[in-house]
């Protein structure tokens, strides 16, 4: 098995279904754990030096920090419901706690964090949804904590690409500090699938291939990109939702597209 898949866990003693780590990843910014909670059931993540972002994926819950507390948030059933999610900020040095109110589920999004800016809920209003690509090339992505709104290290974005589909696609990469050219972003992506029984295939490569892994990725898996290209390809018959956490040395996306398949943008600009 590929050294970047983590395959989902579970456990009668604990609620975590993933746990990526700077140190289990070995690199340097992002942290990524997943969790499924039961109806009463509740979790506090300290923030300690990051910041956190958790989202709440799906169900209702009670949440709070050190200074504030959200009642009965959550309008999803699922992932796939084609609606923004509730989320909650929190800066280094503070913590989050949810309370489900009925079976939940939780991706915890960490970073290195400062106290820049305050605890607060991020509401499905608050969040940015677009489109991206043209025809198998389509996925709509909604960013969470990106471009929408302001943190020290964290980006956090879903995308649902549709049945048949590619996603970040053309591959492109983010591996190098060479702004205004790139950015140097570490990236999880953490996949649902419907129905969850499919699969996705997710290839991460570099311009030398020093790096090359090709990897069927299940439903409730991570996929972890030091560096490279990252495109995701989802079979006939079913959808793929996928969360991505990314983080540097500087918090903003500037992308490189794979020179070898960069013709294709320009192909669907004349296209459209």
């Amino acid at each position: 098995m590929s050294h970047l898949l983590s395959k989902k866990k579970l456990s009668e003693n604990s609620t975590m279904t993933q746990n990526i780590t700077p140190e289990s990843a070995n690199w340097q910014y992002v942290g990524f754990e997943a969790h499924i909670l039961k109806k009463g059931e509740s979790l506090t993540v300290e923030a300690g030096s990051n910041e956190i972002c958790v989202v709440l994926l799906y169900g209702h819950a009670d949440a709070s920090t050190k200074d504030n507390t959200w009642s009965n948030i959550g309008d999803r059933a699922s992932v796939f419901d084609q609606k923004a999610p509730f989320a909650v900020y929190a800066p280094a040095g503070d913590q989050i706690t949810y309370k489900a109110l009925m079976d939940i589920e939780l991706a915890v999004c960490k970073a290195p964090g400062k106290t820049n800016y305050p605890a607060r809920l991020i509401r499905p209003e608050d969040c940015q949804f677009e489109t991206r690509g043209v025809g198998s090339n389509v996925r709509h992505v909604c960013n969470v904590l990106f471009g929408n709104l302001a943190a020290d290290s964290l980006l956090v974005c879903e995308v649902i690409t549709p049945s048949g589909n590619w996603s970040s696609y053309p591959p492109h990469k983010h591996d190098q500090d060479a702004a205004p050219a790139e950015t140097q972003l570490e990236e999880t992506y953490y996949h649902r699938i419907d129905p969850p029984q499919g699969f996705v295939l997710q290839r991460v490569y570099t311009d030398d291939r020093s790096l090359d892994e090709t990897m069927a990725v299940e439903d409730g898996d991570v996929v972890m990109v030091p560096e490279g290209y990252h495109p995701v390809g989802v079979p006939h018959g079913y959808q793929s939702y996928y969360l991505n956490v990314m983080a540097g040395p500087s918090r903003n996306w500037i992308f490189h597209n794979d020179k070898d398949h960069e013709w294709i943008i320009e192909r669907d600009k004349k296209t459209a």
